[in-house]
C-alpha cells in the first residue's frame, strides 16, 4: 500500500498539486466529465488547494472557482484558469448560504472532500461523516443550479444507505464511486449525483 501511496505522492508533486488527494477527482472527472468549461464551482474542504486547482484548470478563463475551508487556502490560479476565490470560512456557519449567494448567482458543480479528525472509534468517525456529508446536501440544495452536480466524500457504515436514498430525493442519478487512489482498506468512498432537480426542493 506505501507503494500506492508513494505513486500518488510522487506524482502530485511532479503535476504540482499541493495533496495527493486530486486524483480522486481527476479520475472520476475522466470517466463522467461532470465539470465543464465556463462552470462555476464550488469546493468546501478545500485545504491544501489541490481540487480547487484540478477545478481551475477544468472551468478554464471563462470560469469561476471558490474554495472554502476552515484553514486559510492561499494559491493563485493559473492563466489560462478559472479564477479561484478562496474563503476561509466555517461550513456550518449560518450566514455561509447568504454570503455566497451575495457574490455569485448559484454554482454548477458542488465538490467536498471533508473528512471528520479520526478519532479512533469508526462509529464515531462515520457518525462525523455523515453530519459533513448532509451538511453539504443541505448546501448544495441552496446553491445548485438546475441539472448541477454534487462529488462529496463519505466514510461507510450503518448510516450510509440513508444518506444515499436522500441525495436521490433531489437528483436524477446517484452512484457510490471509489476511486483507485483511495486506499482499498479505508471505508472511504464518494457520491456522484448529477442533474439537480429544483422542483425536489419545493415540496
Amino acid at each position: 500500500m506505501r507503494k500506492v501511496n508513494d505513486f500518488y505522492f510522487k506524482k502530485a508533486k511532479k503535476d504540482n498539486y499541493p495533496a495527493r488527494s486530486v486524483y480522486k477527482l481527476d479520475e472520476v472527472q475522466q470517466k463522467y466529465k461532470f465539470m465543464k468549461k465556463g462552470q462555476r464551482i464550488i469546493d468546501f474542504g478545500c485545504h491544501p488547494g489541490s481540487w480547487s486547482l484540478y477545478a481551475a484548470e477544468v472551468a478554464g478563463e471563462r470560469g469561476t472557482v471558490v474554495g472554502v475551508d476552515i484553514q486559510p487556502t492561499d494559491f493563485p490560479s493559473q492563466k489560462p484558469n478559472a479564477e479561484i476565490h478562496w474563503l476561509c470560512y466555517d461550513v456550518y456557519a449560518d450566514d455561509l448560504v447568504t454570503l455566497l449567494r451575495e457574490k455569485w448567482p448559484g454554482f454548477h458543480v458542488v465538490l467536498s472532500d471533508m473528512a471528520p479528525r479520526t478519532t479512533g472509534s469508526q462509529y464515531a468517525d462515520h457518525q462525523q461523516s455523515m453530519r459533513l456529508v448532509r451538511r453539504v446536501l443541505e448546501l448544495s440544495v441552496n446553491l445548485l443550479h438546475e441539472n448541477g452536480t454534487l462529488y462529496v466524500k463519505a466514510f461507510q457504515g450503518e448510516d450510509f444507505p440513508a444518506v444515499v436514498q436522500a441525495c436521490k430525493a433531489f437528483f436524477q442519478t446517484v452512484k457510490v464511486v471509489k476511486p483507485k487512489s483511495s486506499r482499498k482498506e479505508s471505508r472511504e468512498v464518494f457520491i456522484l449525483g448529477r442533474g439537480f432537480r429544483q422542483k425536489a426542493v419545493q415540496k
